[in-house]
């Protein structure tokens, strides 16, 4: 079928907006003009895409799907304009990382100060988001790789090994000699990412395996907020290990009977999608395993 680039970069814009007068002044045409290449396009494909009324606009099942697909390309059009405009005068293209806060703070920054130091010219972007989040940036074409934890969706280039670990303040907790089995440590008040991350799925996952339910008494999106409630003696606290800074004397790892097995991170790339030089020069400093 033959239809013109433009009637879907309208229906991108509108589809993304929810609104006709939205999408004319991004693509500075008029309101009338937006309609006429819906009305052409949904004619072209035999389908409605929208359902309009006088107080919003809607996506029908169909459009629901055509943006599933439209997105990623359009994400994809822009990146390479966006790389042959930066490396026209920068060298190397815009390097856009998907990460989660914690990931991004405790193990990324040494590396972006090494990719700054190296590309100074080079401009870097960092979009926060959940690790499973982070895989539907990658597939959408929003970013060029993401670094997340594992396990997660069909991801390549594993790196660095890490370790999830308890912790808690001896102040409150007098544990610090000892070794707890899960059935004792789910008594105590545990604090944790909530039900969205991955270290709360596999957590939850591993006390299952030995036929046990965990109840948090706290969750959290950030690891830092753990880290704070724990020193202030609220629970016990779980966090990966590199988020331990040498600043934290007064808190210790609780030590459990169960072994927690090592978890990794992965750099992930979209292998549908052209790799730019910025990527492969930012995974080129990375430590695999």
């Amino acid at each position: 079928m033959d239809i013109n680039y433009e009637l879907y970069k309208v229906f991108y814009y509108v589809a993304t907006s929810l609104s006709f007068s939205e999408a004319s002044k991004q693509l500075f045409i008029s309101q009338s003009a937006v309609s006429q290449s819906i009305k052409t396009l949904e004619k072209k494909l035999d389908q409605p895409l929208f359902i309009r009324s006088t107080k919003k606009v809607q996506l029908t099942p169909a459009g629901k799907v055509l943006l599933k697909h439209i997105e990623p390309a359009m994400n994809l059009i822009q990146r390479g304009e966006s790389q042959l405009l930066d490396s026209g005068s920068l060298g190397l293209g815009q390097l856009h990382i998907g990460a989660s806060d914690t990931i991004c703070r405790y193990f990324l920054v040494p590396y972006l100060k090494q990719f700054h130091k190296k590309f100074p010219n080079v401009p870097i972007k960092v979009t926060n988001a959940t690790s499973l989040s982070c895989v539907d940036l990658l597939d959408q074409g929003k970013v060029d790789l993401i670094v997340t934890n594992f396990p997660n969706s069909n991801l390549n280039h594993s790196y660095i090994q890490n370790t999830d670990v308890f912790i808690a303040n001896p102040a409150y907790f007098n544990l610090k000699q000892q070794e707890i089995p899960f059935e004792e440590l789910k008594q105590y008040p545990i604090l944790m990412l909530d039900r969205k991350s991955t270290t709360s799925q596999f957590l939850h996952n591993l006390f299952l395996q030995h036929q046990l339910e965990l109840i948090p008494q706290i969750e959290l999106s950030s690891n830092d907020l753990l880290i704070d409630l724990a020193r202030i003696g609220l629970g016990i606290a779980f966090i990966p290990d590199y988020c331990l800074s040498r600043e934290s004397k007064d808190l210790f790892i609780v030590k459990t009977k169960e072994k927690l097995p090592s978890r990794q991170m992965v750099a992930a790339i979209n292998p549908t999608l052209p790799v730019s030089q910025s990527t492969e020069e930012f995974l080129k400093l990375l430590p695999t395993i």
